[in-house]
């Protein structure tokens, strides 16, 4: 089997006005992202998704030309054969370092697809796992800044609905995270687990100064709180308190992670497996995680492909950690490009789909009808 065409597909779609959550990086207006179609020559077609990077337009046009000539005609089968050969002849010797890693990200999960559907098997199996539940917690763009009393009825909700862990959006200023993390604590009660994500907004002495409110308010990890490069400020923060520190979103492939796992700051790591090298690498992550006993928590992107193959590599690895459902009100990349990808079940745990491949089907419509949409997702 050959690999006979690779296509990037950019997709868009407005935020509707009312719903424009706020956060640490800006006002969501847009949402944006780029899957990887790949063909070969026995007529299998496997799909994969790519970050957009905020550049979903420079993404995808990396993916048309520069990937495309790196591995036409190669094996589609040979999925560390084609991760190999990209890696040393675009991310190690050539650069444009993050883009090229969401690029090959989305063609890497694409090639596992076509893997899965070649023996009959869903991507979990082909990983050597099985169809494991995993704890799941209400995050995605949703649950921002607001104020107190609407942010725990919105946290309610979720719990309501099945969840048994929120993540909550703080970077704000050290007052007013703290006022939000307590009016949800007392909303929730103690049984439901509270976990937050700063977005690199936090300085260090933003971190001194929750610290003592988040211990109090049982905060279970404070993620990102500093850029990824900013090793120092993480080595402070992380003596600051006992609510351990979590980040790798922003962390690409695992040599990056093995530096974050080495420095000892971290108390979980979160690959997204669209970023940070696609399914082969963020189990060579997992891998390394487990090592330091750390559990890998995986951020999730844009659409249901990212979020299965997600619950694939969980379903497969001896340290899963959770699932990051997507609660955003409104978000057609999660429910129309391949359905509702996953659901929770009474104890808000979420299983992967048992087909061949990624195990769900792309509505290629819905992508036809949602081209990609100039200028920037946050402002």
């Amino acid at each position: 089997m050959r690999i006979t065409r690779i296509q990037s597909v950019p997709i868009s779609f407005r935020v509707p006005e009312g719903q424009n959550v706020r956060l640490g990086i800006g006002r969501a207006v847009k949402r944006d992202a780029v899957l990887v179609k790949v063909e070969t020559d026995e007529g299998l077609i496997g799909w994969g998704e790519a970050h957009h990077g905020r550049c979903p337009g420079a993404i995808a046009k990396l993916i048309d030309t520069t990937l495309s000539e790196l591995v036409l005609g190669m094996d589609p089968l040979d999925v560390n054969g084609v991760w190999a050969r990209v890696y040393r002849m675009q991310l190690a010797s050539h650069g444009m370092g993050a883009a090229a890693a969401m690029a090959l990200s989305g063609l890497d999960i694409a090639l596992w697809d076509i893997r899965g559907k070649a023996s009959g098997w869903p991507i979990y199996r082909l990983l050597g796992g099985g169809p494991r539940a995993v704890p799941a917690y209400a995050g995605g763009i949703s649950l921002g800044w607001q104020e107190p009393a609407s942010l725990a009825d919105e946290a309610r909700a979720h719990v309501a609905a099945g969840y048994r862990a929120v993540k909550l959006r703080v970077g704000d200023s050290p007052r007013r995270d703290i006022a939000r993390v307590e009016a949800v604590r007392e909303a929730l009660g103690a049984d439901v687990e509270i976990l937050v994500d700063a977005n690199t907004g936090y300085t260090v002495d933003d971190v001194r100064r929750v610290m003592p409110a988040f211990e109090a308010a049982g905060v279970a990890w404070l993620e990102e709180p500093f850029p990824p490069h900013d090793a120092y400020s993480y080595g402070e923060a992380a003596r600051l308190g006992t609510v351990p520190l979590a980040a790798g979103e922003n962390h690409f492939t695992r040599y990056e992670f093995v530096q974050a796992l080495q420095a000892g700051y971290l108390g979980f790591v979160q690959p997204d497996l669209s970023k940070t090298g696609g399914i082969t690498e963020t189990m060579r992550i997992a891998a390394l995680a487990s090592a330091w006993k750390i559990s890998v928590n995986p951020h999730t992107s844009a659409t249901g492909i990212n979020m299965v193959a997600t619950l694939h590599l969980l379903a497969a690895v001896d340290n899963p950690g959770y699932f990051e459902g997507d609660v955003a009100r409104h978000n057609p990349f999660r429910d129309d490009v391949v359905g509702l990808p996953y659901r929770l079940d009474a104890e808000g745990k979420v299983c992967p789909p048992d087909g061949p491949g990624l195990g769900v089907e792309v509505d290629e419509r819905f992508l036809a009808a949602n081209p990609l949409i100039d200028g920037p997702c946050y402002v």
